[in-house]
C-alpha cells in the first residue's frame, strides 16, 4: 500500500508550530530563550512540547553543553535540512502574493 505524501509530510510536520521551528533553524542552530522570542505567539510550555516531539520524530538535534548555567542548543537534522528548498519556494510565493492581500 502507497502512503500518501501529503498524509505524511502532515503527520510529521503539521501543526501551528513545527514548519515555524524548522524555518527559523534552518541557517544556525538556536537556543531555546532564542526561539521563544523569534517565534510569535509560542508559548514555552508548547515550544518545549513541539521540540521535543521533533527530536523524537527526528526533525532536530538537540545539544546539552555541559557547563553553568546548562546551554540547550537545537539544529535541524539531514531530513530537516532536505526541507529548506521547499522553505524557498515558499518565501517566494508569499512575496509574489502578498503585495496584493484581499486576494
Amino acid at each position: 500500500m502507497k502512503i500518501c505524501p501529503v498524509k505524511f509530510f502532515t503527520k510529521k510536520l503539521g501543526g501551528k508550530w513545527k514548519l515555524s521551528i524548522i524555518y527559523n533553524l534552518r541557517n544556525r542552530s538556536l537556543r531555546f530563550g532564542q526561539l521563544a522570542v523569534i517565534i510569535d505567539g509560542i508559548s514555552r510550555k508548547v515550544l518545549t512540547d513541539q521540540l521535543n516531539q521533533m527530536e523524537i520524530d527526528g526533525l532536530i538535534n538537540r545539544k546539552s553543553y555541559k557547563e553553568s548555567p546548562p546551554r540547550v542548543e537545537y539544529s535541524l537534522t539531514k531530513s530537516s535540512l532536505d526541507l529548506i528548498p521547499l522553505f524557498a519556494k515558499i518565501d517566494d510565493w508569499v512575496g509574489l502574493h502578498s503585495i496584493n492581500r484581499d486576494s
